[in-house]
């Protein structure tokens, strides 16, 4: 597809910090509207877990920006939410906190993000994206058609990630996931490049009190009207 016709295909760009629920949301938007979906946080996730297998460290900024375009990336489709690394199903390994951690140190560097700014680009296909991540809508795709930021409290955002985490069977404290939630918070929205805000033009939803079903409502009125 050339560059200009893949400009005309239409984008909701769903950003927010962990826990606001953006991924859930935008799944079950992508499904209703029959787009495609990119989420974007687990391609920084899939760089720290396969730079670490190879021994690169997370702060080799040109190692980790050349290591980048060669991974053999797939995602699942639908409701099927598998994550594939070179023919590896890394799932469970990419949503542990620790590579949310390490995501997050690796997304702090300049030469990284441009290496993985085409490759997200590249979901833009017919006959929509529904794209979820941090700076979909301030940087990737400034010209989406709309813009959604999701957040919530941090205290909110710890308690839901507890209980996904409990209902995997993984044992964690929720003391330190809210110390994990509120020190990522400030990485991101500190960082040089692309720090974690809302577009300027993206309609702000507090999900603290929302349940799903209603936040995608409100996504999709936004959408539809």
């Amino acid at each position: 597809m050339k560059e200009m016709d893949t400009k005309r295909v239409p984008v909701l760009a769903i950003d927010g910090p962990g826990g606001a629920g953006k991924g859930t949301v935008s799944r079950q938007l992508a499904d209703s509207l029959g787009w495609h979906y990119l989420d974007s946080g687990a391609l920084y996730r899939i760089l720290a877990l396969a730079a670490t297998r190879k021994g690169i460290d997370l702060n080799d900024e040109s190692s980790l920006a050349a290591l980048a375009p060669e991974l053999d990336i797939r995602f699942g489709t639908g409701s099927d939410d598998s994550v594939w690394l070179d023919g590896e199903e890394v799932s469970a390994h990419i949503r542990h906190e620790d590579a949310g951690a390490m995501a997050s140190v690796v997304a702090a560097l300049p030469a990284v993000r441009q290496a993985l700014l085409l490759r997200q680009r590249a979901f833009r296909q017919p006959p929509g994206l529904v794209a979820d991540g941090r700076d979909m809508g301030t940087v990737v795709f400034t010209d989406a058609a709309q813009k959604v930021f999701l957040t919530a409290s941090a205290q909110e955002r710890a308690d839901r990630r507890y209980k996904q985490l409990i209902a995997k069977g993984i044992d964690v404290n929720i003391g330190d996931l809210l110390t994990d939630i509120s020190a990522r918070d400030a990485r991101d929205s500190s960082r040089a490049v692309a720090p974690l805000r809302p577009a300027d033009d993206a309609t702000v939803i507090d999900t603290t009190h929302l349940s799903i079903a209603q936040v995608v409502d409100q996504v999709l009125t936004l959408v539809t009207s």
